[in-house]
């Protein structure tokens, strides 16, 4: 039997995950969702104080959890609307539906419900 890949976008890894039930009741053979996004870096697991901590690598570091490469790196994330905390995260700026769809659901499933696949997924608030 032929497998198809979908690839499905998300506003979060909670959105993503309330499809996953039904996508293994269509015995999907492979399902991960995946957080990316335009910077580098884990994230901050601990809370840190940048006061009595010397060795953070900037603003970008403390507020979008990005590991810069290098000083120019850190500056020109430091510039981003949001990293300076002048941007409310709201989608009213944005003109597609695409932004901030930092979520990535992948999924193999049998050809013959790859139908169903994608109205589970585009049901769930998934874009394809």
């Amino acid at each position: 039997m032929a497998e198809k890949a979908i690839l499905a976008f998300f506003h979060s890894p909670q959105e993503a995950q309330c499809c996953v039930p039904k996508l293994q009741a269509l015995r999907a053979a492979a399902i991960q969702v995946d957080k990316f996004g335009q910077y580098p870096g884990h994230g901050i697991d601990e809370t840190l104080n940048p006061l009595s901590h010397s060795n953070f690598s900037g603003l970008a570091h403390l507020t979008l959890a990005a590991g810069a490469s290098n000083p120019d790196a850190a500056v020109l994330m430091a510039a981003s609307p949001d990293a300076s905390g002048m941007h409310d995260g709201s989608l009213d700026f944005y003109t597609d539906d695409m932004s901030r769809r930092d979520t990535l659901l992948t999924v193999v499933v049998d050809e013959a419900v790859h139908s169903q696949a994608l109205r589970v997924i585009e049901e769930a608030g998934g874009r394809i």
